[in-house]
């Protein structure tokens, strides 16, 4: 059998999509087509969605997609997270049973990850998971987490060994967030938002078959989600836009962006809006300052850099090369953009540049900016880390000294009452 190539693939898609294609259909339903068909994911697994084409060809079917205006699967929020996961480490049963749902967007999920005492030194968590009688039971506490209030299911990492090195006691869960035993309270922002939640487990269940590879891989599982999390962060990616096309589809597209996927509509403003820049400092007069010129000149080149930091790292991809470290470059480049473009946006508006709401510029969206950016620095490995992970593992620099990686982690001081 010949292999795909562009002409091939662009053929293919285009016909699928014309025989197939209708604004009158429903999102759901549309959605359980293209993964019945393949040309939702096609960089997939055939058994799974997919039609195993090279994920260099996954921009001929994106484009193919934008001509005739058709909606794609549902790829925004932690649910991609959760199916890079569980293709790379999840049973068939875990296969069978989240992926399709994923897909159609049928399910919301969360990261439980984070915890008070342990949010850069993820794999000191101390939630516990402890097996008593034919499944587990899951008590403790979880941060920052988006989505929870929202959430059908949560990505679990909790302690299920407390008498081997930290890394090395750890389990990865699917944790259905609906039952009694979990506790979702919002987190108010200092944006006005309310995205994260604190989440609270006591006697939490989680029954054996959902335990996503063994007990003591959790970290090597995390890792896994965290690269995939990380390597999302570098993208520089706008947040969804909804159509003002007619039919039965795009309203039902609306709905989903204006109320599943609401967390997330302030993640522009967390990235700086460098497109907002030349435009405002037209408006305000300001592009004819020549300090306010080269701030911004530093800044569109700093941006530019980074995007072509990640279409590197998004070729390497394609290309079918694992998830690595590259993520962590982009992700903390990300962030020195936003601060940048932070700074540059104060230069432009000055005082005006703190006004909240109907009074404030663009309504708003510049104060919305101002407070925003620290949180790229944090979200997904704050930049400290991310500069550890740089310097080890792509500069191969020493590790940095660490005085709990080998002991029990019953016996290393914590700064939170675990047990």
């Amino acid at each position: 059998m010949s292999e795909p190539t562009e002409d091939t693939v662009r053929a293919e898609v285009r016909a699928w999509l014309e025989a197939n294609w209708s604004p009158d259909l429903g999102l759901v339903d549309w959605r359980n087509k293209l993964a019945d068909s393949g040309w939702g994911v096609p960089h997939w697994p055939k058994k799974w969605y997919g039609r195993d084409l090279p994920e260099a060809l996954v921009p001929v079917v994106d484009d193919e997609f934008r001509r005739i205006g058709a909606i794609g699967v549902a790829k925004a929020g932690i649910r991609t997270l959760a199916a890079a996961t569980i293709l790379a480490h999840g049973t068939d049963f875990h296969k069978e049973k989240y992926l399709r749902r994923i897909l159609t967007g049928e399910d919301t999920w969360c990261q439980l990850f984070s915890e008070p005492g342990s949010g850069s030194d993820l794999a000191g968590a101390v939630t516990r998971a402890d097996f008593k009688g034919n499944h587990w039971v899951i008590n403790g506490q979880k941060v920052w987490t988006t989505s929870a209030h929202k959430a059908h299911w949560g990505l679990l990492l909790a302690r299920a060994n407390w008498d081997v090195a930290k890394h090395k006691g750890l389990a990865y869960f699917i944790l259905d967030m609906k039952q009694p035993g979990v506790e979702v309270h919002p987190l108010r922002q200092m944006n006005g938002h309310a995205s994260f939640n604190q989440v609270f487990f006591t006697d939490a269940i989680v029954e054996p078959e959902f335990l996503v590879s063994d007990v003591g891989d959790g970290w090597k599982v995390a890792t896994t989600t965290l690269m995939h999390e990380r390597r999302g962060a570098d993208s520089l990616r706008s947040w969804a836009t909804a159509s003002d096309r007619k039919g039965r589809i795009y309203e039902e597209e609306r709905a989903e962006i204006a109320t599943t996927m609401e967390p997330y509509k302030w993640y522009p403003q967390r990235a700086g809006r460098v497109d907002l820049v030349l435009e405002r400092a037209k408006a305000t007069g300001k592009i004819k300052d020549p300090v306010v010129r080269q701030d911004i000149a530093k800044l569109l080149i700093m941006a530019k850099t980074a995007e072509w930091t990640a279409r590197r790292a998004r070729a390497a991809q394609e290309l079918g090369r694992p998830q690595g470290p590259e993520g962590s470059l982009g992700k903390l480049v990300s962030s020195h953009v936003a601060r940048a473009a932070a700074r540059v946006h104060t230069h432009i508006d000055g005082a005006n540049a703190l006004l909240s709401g109907e009074d404030g510029t663009l309504g708003g969206v510049i104060a919305e900016i101002l407070v925003s950016v620290p949180g790229g620095s944090i979200a997904g490995g704050t930049d400290e880390i991310q500069r550890n992970i740089i310097s080890e593992r792509v500069l191969g620099m020493p590790k940095e000294p660490s005085v709990d990686t080998n002991k029990p982690f019953r016996d290393v001081p914590r700064n939170i009452v675990s047990s």
